[in-house]
């Protein structure tokens, strides 16, 4: 049997400040707008990409991180499905993320200097994918 691998890394910037939100059954999730650019012929190339991350990870990201705020992500492709309110269907792919790194910005007037996590021994946290 073959078996396949649903593996995705980003390093870029929040394009807006982490959107967090509650579950009717109380778990957190939090949507991350990241910008990743690439560079050839010298031309650049902004790509988007939307960025869901749950639970105690989600409400870290909403606490520490803001507009271009630099993070490297590690998560899975996920396509969900629903209909809108005129019963559309409609579909979205987006990265699971089941670890966060917050990168480079601390210390650069980007952030609160409150919201800096004191003593923090690694910018690096993980999740269990809710599913």
């Amino acid at each position: 049997m073959a078996t396949g691998l649903n593996k995705v890394f980003l390093i870029g910037n929040l394009g807006a400040d982490p959107d967090l939100r509650y579950t009717s059954g109380g778990k957190a999730v939090c949507d991350l707008r990241i910008a990743t650019n690439e560079f050839y012929a010298n031309e650049e190339h902004t790509e988007w990409h939307r960025v869901v991350v749950w639970d105690k990870l989600a409400e870290r990201c909403a606490k520490f991180l803001r507009k271009s705020s630099t993070v490297h992500i590690e998560g899975s492709l996920r396509t969900r499905q629903w209909k809108d309110k005129e019963e559309n269907k409609r579909q979205a792919t987006e990265v699971v993320a089941f670890k966060v790194n917050f990168l480079a910005n601390w210390g650069r007037g980007e952030h609160d200097k409150e919201a800096a996590p004191d003593g923090l021994p690694s910018t690096e946290i993980q999740n269990e994918m809710p599913f």
